[in-house]
């Protein structure tokens, strides 16, 4: 059974990252046109699950599925969209998960919303910190439910979501 846990902030995370993207930018080579570090591990100080998620954006998504069996030799479970159409998702580390793949092909509007996420709590310290703790407190209140943790951060999440795609696309002109 997978353990919700939420944790500080670790300082190992964006290397660990940059590690783990090396490793994926030799294996899908040419067909990756950026990869970047998302999710609450890539906000410094933001609590978060030790999961690192990684989102290569690549050039045609229907290829990738030809890369399966590589990802697998390096640890991956090949997860298909996994209720997200238009997207490819890897998982390593079984029930103690250590990093997620979210692969999106150029111009998918998930790509936007990720790093618009990701760089409004970087520049918005106290959205990231009441994110936080929620994630903390609900990983307390459910700490063998992930269904139920999810659900509940979802407001907020989607609160924040919402004024970071905002903030996002003005800031961007």
């Amino acid at each position: 059974m997978r353990k919700v846990e939420v944790t500080e902030y670790n300082n190992q995370w964006p290397s660990m990252y940059k590690e783990e993207a090396n490793i994926i930018h030799k294996i899908f080579g040419p067909e990756i046109i950026e990869i970047y570090h998302i999710g609450s591990t890539s906000v410094y100080g933001l609590k978060a699950k030790p999961v690192i998620d990684i989102m290569p954006v690549v050039r045609k998504i229907h290829l990738i599925d030809e890369f399966n069996k590589n990802m697998l030799g390096i640890g991956y479970e090949p997860k298909g969209e996994n209720g997200l159409s238009g997207r490819r998702f890897f998982q390593k580390g079984g029930d103690n998960r250590t990093h997620h793949v979210h692969i999106y092909q150029l111009g998918n509007p998930e790509i936007e919303r990720h790093l618009a996420f990701r760089n409004y709590l970087r520049e918005n310290p106290s959205a990231a910190e009441k994110y936080g703790d929620l994630k903390e407190e609900l990983s307390y209140i459910y700490p063998y439910d992930m269904d139920s943790y999810i659900k509940g951060k979802e407001k907020l999440l989607l609160e924040i979501e919402r004024k970071a795609l905002s903030w996002y696309r003005s800031s961007r002109g």
